[in-house]
């Protein structure tokens, strides 16, 4: 059975729901995978979070036990939309827009953020593709895996820029062309928020340390269509 989210919500990595996973917003799809915590609790200690994936992305997290009362049965299942690379190409436009909005509105990055005014990395990048009708997986190294790679020399409005070690894509921005790409970037090394940087690194300390960082680039040329892709991370 398959529910709908009737307000946005907040989904956390583990049942003590402490630290943000990712949101939901409302109309999201959602589907309960466990009634246990899966911690060991006492006989009289209440049941306090619930195991859900959400449908768009197979993301896994865990929901307040509160905020059941906020779903509902769907009238019907979550069907991926099936979109053609060309289809894609004409809305990566309205892609790019959402995420150069959400940038004139008063923001900071937040770990898990995937509904505006506060983002993460790649919830900035997962939410503007969705305002386009294009999903994505939710995670920085997820989407890596995900999209088809390209050369950097290669690159167009709209591909998806990676960093981190090479280990593990921990960091993704959306390219805007002329050298310069958008994404939410953390406190430590960002701008706490979201911000347009040069791939080329330029005369900017910020724009220095993400170069530093680059990994490659990717290119949208499919929907998420349920491949099962988990983990929690960026």
């Amino acid at each position: 059975m398959q529910y709908r989210c009737q307000i946005n919500l907040n989904l956390y990595d583990s049942p003590a729901l402490e630290r943000l996973a990712t949101q939901a917003a409302a109309g999201r799809y959602l589907r309960i995978e466990s009634l246990s915590s899966g911690e060991t609790k006492k006989p009289d200690q209440p049941l306090e979070a619930i195991l859900v994936c959400l449908c768009e992305d197979d993301y896994p997290g865990w929901l307040a036990v509160h905020d059941i009362e906020h779903l509902e049965v769907a009238d019907s299942a979550y069907r991926p939309a099936l979109l053609s690379e060309t289809e894609i190409r004409a809305r990566i436009p309205a892609a790019i827009a959402f995420a150069r909005t959400a940038m004139t509105h008063p923001n900071e990055y937040l770990w898990g953020g995937t509904i505006g005014p506060n983002f993460d990395c790649s919830g900035l990048v997962q939410t503007a593709f969705a305002s386009a009708g294009i999903w994505l997986p939710r995670d920085a190294y997820q989407q890596e895996a995900f999209v088809q790679a390209i050369a950097l020399d290669q690159i167009l409005p709209g591909d998806l820029i990676f960093f981190g070690p090479p280990t593990k894509a921990t960091h993704v921005g959306i390219y805007l062309g002329d050298d310069y790409y958008i994404h939410s970037s953390g406190k430590d090394q960002g701008r706490n928020g979201i911000g347009i940087d040069r791939l080329s690194g330029g005369n900017d300390p910020i724009s220095q340390k993400y170069q530093s960082q680059l990994r490659g680039a990717g290119r949208v040329v499919a929907g998420y269509r349920g491949e099962r892709l988990s983990g929690i991370s960026c």
